[in-house]
């Protein structure tokens, strides 16, 4: 199980590199070429997602993504230092949901971004089959995985 980490500080303009890092390991992975663009457009979403709740929550801690190419799969988890709902932190400060999925009462300003963030969450929902959102004390963790080719032999 080979793995590329990458660790950026929150800053948009990151995003654009852990996509082309993502898509470009994918690929060596043995991902679809048809299935790249997905790859690409989640971990923008994620990446991008991961910036806004740590430029929203004043957190100076980078962003983390593990790039991992497993025997048939290949995995990307991006995660965030935002604590989450369930480990102590208020769900309303961390921008978590709860257990059926809707978000607390929130403030305009935070409903607007909790609005944004339950987007990119439904767009990357769209693009990748098994996808996995976790929270806790720690941050959180969006995990998304896509299957790859059975080839004896890679470039």
């Amino acid at each position: 199980m080979a793995t590329v980490e990458l660790r950026f500080s929150a800053q948009p303009e990151h995003v654009r590199t852990a996509r082309l890092v993502a898509a470009a390991v994918a690929r060596r992975a043995g991902v679809d070429e048809a299935v790249l663009d997905e790859v690409r457009l989640a971990v923008g979403e994620a990446c991008s997602r991961a910036v806004g709740l740590h430029r929203s929550h004043g957190i100076t801690a980078p962003v983390s993504v593990a790039l991992t190419e497993e025997e048939k799969a290949f995995s990307i988890e991006v995660g965030d230092s935002v604590p989450g709902a369930g480990a102590g932190a208020d769900p309303a400060e961390s921008g978590a949901s709860d257990a059926s999925g809707a978000a607390p009462a929130r403030h305009d300003s935070e409903a607007d971004g909790e609005g944004e963030d339950e987007m990119g969450l439904a767009v990357i929902s769209g693009l990748v089959d098994d996808v996995e959102v976790r929270s806790g004390a720690g941050g959180g963790v969006i995990r998304m995985s896509w299957p790859t080719a059975d080839a004896t032999v890679r470039p």
